[in-house]
């Protein structure tokens, strides 16, 4: 069954910086073992979360790209802007307007505390909830 976790940030360390909690679920789930796509707005967010990836932790290596080569297959964690076409994973970073597209077994949810923000995130919740999905909600 799938499903759909929001990890709101409402206060706390990573409220100034909510791509943070893109990199920390990152490393998790590479050191899972699970690929992940990151699903992010634009080519800005896409380029600022690759950034973050090589700088965020000085003791981890998380083999990630942006998605959109013949390497995108073997790699772990493809940050995906929109437009660009990638095979499903199980696992899914959803920080666009819309719920994730494809056929994924997870979906993580990264709301960051601005409120226009929160309102899309709302309205994502409603839809996994009309495909059967209950999501869960966690605050951070």
């Amino acid at each position: 069954m799938a499903r759909a976790d929001f990890y709101m940030i409402d206060r706390g360390q990573h409220r100034d910086d909510p791509l943070m909690v893109v990199c920390i679920l990152a490393r998790k789930a590479y050191e899972a073992r699970q690929p992940l796509l990151i699903l992010v707005r634009d080519e800005a967010q896409a380029a600022a979360i690759d950034d973050k990836l090589w700088a965020f932790d000085e003791n981890a290596y998380i083999p990630h790209q942006i998605a959109g080569d013949a390497d995108d297959e073997v790699t772990a964690v493809l940050v995906v802007p929109p437009g660009v076409g990638t095979p499903d994973r199980p696992l899914v970073i959803n920080l666009r307007d819309e719920p994730a597209p494809g056929a994924w077994e997870r979906v993580l949810e990264v709301v960051p505390p601005d409120p226009a923000l929160r309102e899309g995130s709302r309205a994502r919740w409603k839809a996994y909830r009309a495909r059967g999905i209950e999501p869960v909600k966690h605050d951070l």
